[in-house]
């Protein structure tokens, strides 16, 4: 839940940061997308150099002022930052992330026993079964090296690939991701199930095997891509814990190292658009992206068909262009604008064929208003119109200010559940734990507002979460009904 109108998290300037580090005396580097600074965290503990010669392990997000520190793992908003400040200066420890901890401990658990059980594909006796598992998976090229040295097992009970989470600081097993394939027709469908809970899974996959000299990097979308990418081209690869859905901000810290950072996310063109919001996100200078498209598709398609993919990184775009730009520079968008026509017309509904027609899919930047009478089915239609959506991996984000986020939340989930939990309650827990998966968020306005706080609402959010719908229901039940006359 987005931060409520009643105590809003009073938001800090790049410039303010700066000034109270400067006024605490707090040596820092300026970074791509966060400050550097010495940990508050590592004091007094036995595996860290004095103070002095300590690595700069404390990250301050530029935007938010959320921080984090990679040698402990603490982390908290920028007033918890200014609070442990406080209490270091009248000599008391500063707080730890014991309570998350505490949380956390129970999927770990959980996670250990499914990674005990598990075992490395070159390990299992029949090698039969590990060539049909290969070729259920699309990894026949993929050697058993890599899938080592990755850390990647197999769990037969459960038909899935289990890819590990390391702690970068001690690598203890802190969660996993489940691959499993299923077949729909005549098409492959891949279904994730990861410990902690999707919302909880801040996974970089491959992280503990970069290391401190590294400055260059690929970004990918998928666990299995990072695999063929760093085995055809040798090159740090990385795999992001939601695909091309978002990239949290907790994770840009691990990411300040890298000079350079190459996006290659996907093969269609949602990866794309997610890719140039990612790299606003890791700061342009320093990013590349690679173009979908036939010659190009994603780095284990790129692998399977023996393409040369330390090529097509040589080719990747970089993100940043200038204010003016000639046709040869805009000549590889065009074309793929040309050769991909359907994916440009947006994000199709499932539901809504018809809708379709009208609208051609959902696209970033356009903005669509429904209107009808009191009690004509707006919100119902709206609240299934966006769902259909979000269950499509469109990040969403709902401003309702005319009923209650109760209320709508069991409108969606009555709509994702297809059917009335009322008299079937012991369904409940199931479908709300795969409801809870969706990305989907709500703000906490209710009734009249200020225009600049839910601005302000929804570009935290954007940020935060990588939203690319929003929906606001209803404009005029916002903006109240006086001053109609002024021009909002």
């Amino acid at each position: 839940v987005l931060p409520s109108p009643e105590g809003p998290v009073p938001s800090v300037t790049i410039t303010e940061i700066r000034q109270y580090l400067r006024a605490q005396g707090i040596p820092f580097h300026d970074g791509y997308s966060c400050l550097h600074t010495p940990s508050l965290f590592t004091a007094g503990r036995e595996d860290q150099p004095p103070a002095a010669s300590a690595p700069y392990t404390l990250f301050i997000d530029k935007t938010t002022g959320s921080f984090l520190c990679t040698a402990t793992l603490a982390e908290g908003t920028w007033q918890d930052f200014q609070a442990n400040v406080e209490l270091q200066h009248r000599g008391a420890p500063p707080g730890s992330s014991e309570e998350a901890e505490e949380d956390m401990r129970q999927a770990r658990e959980d996670a250990r026993c499914i990674w005990e059980r598990a075992l490395p594909l070159c390990d299992l006796l029949d090698k039969d079964e590990t060539n049909k598992t290969k070729a259920m998976f699309g990894i026949n090229r993929v050697t058993d090296a890599t899938l080592k040295r990755f850390g990647v097992r197999y769990l037969r009970t459960a038909k899935s690939l289990v890819f590990p989470w390391f702690s970068p600081r001690d690598a203890t097993l802190k969660g996993l991701k489940l691959l499993r394939v299923e077949k729909k027709g005549d098409t492959i469908v891949y279904v994730e199930e990861t410990l902690p809970r999707f919302d909880s899974y801040y996974n970089l996959f491959g992280l503990p095997l970069i290391g401190c000299r590294d400055t260059e990097l690929v970004l990918t979308g998928w666990e299995l891509d990072a695999l063929a990418l760093h085995q055809a081209t040798g090159v740090a690869s990385l795999a992001l814990p939601r695909g091309s859905t978002s990239l949290p901000p907790a994770l840009l810290p691990y990411l300040e190292q890298f000079k350079r950072i190459t996006l290659w996310l996907g093969e269609d063109l949602r990866s794309w658009e997610a890719a140039k919001l990612f790299a606003r996100k890791l700061s342009l200078k320093r990013c590349s992206l690679v173009r979908p498209g036939n010659l190009q598709p994603r780095p284990l398609e790129a692998l399977n068909q023996g393409m040369d993919l330390t090529k097509i990184l040589r080719a990747a775009l970089p993100a940043s262009h200038k204010s003016i730009v000639s046709f040869r520079q805009l000549r590889e968008e065009v074309f793929g604008e040309l050769a991909n026509s359907e994916q440009v017309a947006g994000v199709k509904w499932a539901r809504f064929p018809e809708l379709n027609k009208l609208l051609k899919g959902h696209r970033r930047g356009e903005l669509t208003v429904f209107t009808g009478p009191t009690g004509s089915g707006k919100t119902t239609f709206i609240s299934e119109y966006a769902l259909d959506l979000c269950m499509q991996g469109v990040c969403t984000l709902w401003g309702s200010f005319e009923i209650s986020n109760v209320r709508l939340a069991k409108i969606m989930l009555t709509q994702f559940a297809t059917q009335r939990l009322d008299d079937k309650l012991e369904l409940y827990d199931e479908w709300a734990d795969r409801f809870e998966d969706l990305p989907l968020y709500f703000m906490t306005f209710h009734g009249q507002q200020n225009i600049k706080a839910v601005i302000d609402t929804m570009q935290h959010a954007v940020y935060m979460y990588d939203i690319t719908h929003v929906v606001v229901d209803n404009l005029q039940f916002m903006m109240g009904y006086e001053h109609l006359s002024v021009d909002r």
